[in-house]
């Protein structure tokens, strides 16, 4: 039987982190793709996690080596926003330049010109008191199943409660039923609607977000 063990992120954790976990861990999930290019995306939603707040991270290994991990964020208000992390990664690597990318980028600036048109709402970070923290969770198949994703959840919400945070959010794909009925399970409730996010797609459909938050 393989060892698991869920524990906080060490800074020896973090090439694995970045150059092979992240980049697996989310395969076959229905918002796995994205633009397709992991040096960014890795930029957006996890580096700087590891850089800004690593206390707020925690690792799942296997047979001591990482698989999986948990990236969060006490109070966002002192965090760079998606939309500024993702400008940053764009410029940085230079995205339009690379077909796979400057497709995504431009699909989803028809997609929000579209629906905005017809007045209809897009998928956007929640800005609440109520929920000041987020998080982002990966693991990749060999973790998964293990109890390992509930174990970081716990060592997450004992950050929370040691720091007084009143509550967080998490936002993940409607179409990810897997992942919906987890964070229910560990205590995380729907909140909102299911907005359309602009770019995405599953099997030639459009994907929605599922906002979902949890209260201390």
């Amino acid at each position: 039987m393989p060892q698991i063990e869920v524990r906080p992120y060490d800074v020896a954790d973090r090439d694995e982190l970045v150059g092979v976990v992240f980049e697996a861990a989310g395969e076959g999930a229905p918002s796995s793709e994205v633009w397709g290019h992991h040096a960014s995306l890795a930029e957006v939603y996890l580096t700087p996690y590891l850089d800004l707040e690593p206390e707020s991270v925690f690792v799942v290994t296997v047979d001591g080596r990482p698989a999986g991990y948990l990236a969060g964020c006490v109070d966002e208000s002192s965090f760079p926003s998606e939309e500024e992390r993702t400008s940053a990664a764009i410029k940085k690597y230079r995205l339009f330049r690379l077909p796979g990318p400057r497709r995504f980028f431009l699909r989803a600036a028809l997609d929000t010109a579209l629906l905005k048109l017809r007045r209809v709402p897009t998928a956007g970070e929640l800005t609440d008191p109520r929920w000041p923290s987020h998080l982002h969770i990966d693991l990749m198949p060999e973790a998964r199943g293990s109890g390992a994703a509930a174990g970081l959840m716990e060592l997450w919400f004992a950050r929370l409660r040691e720091v007084g945070s009143p509550g967080c959010y998490l936002q993940t794909s409607a179409e990810n039923a897997r992942a919906v009925a987890f964070f229910e399970r560990v205590g995380f409730r729907k909140y909102g609607d299911n907005a359309i996010v602009p770019g995405m797609r599953y099997a030639g459909e459009r994907m929605h977000q599922q906002t979902m938050v949890w209260d201390a």
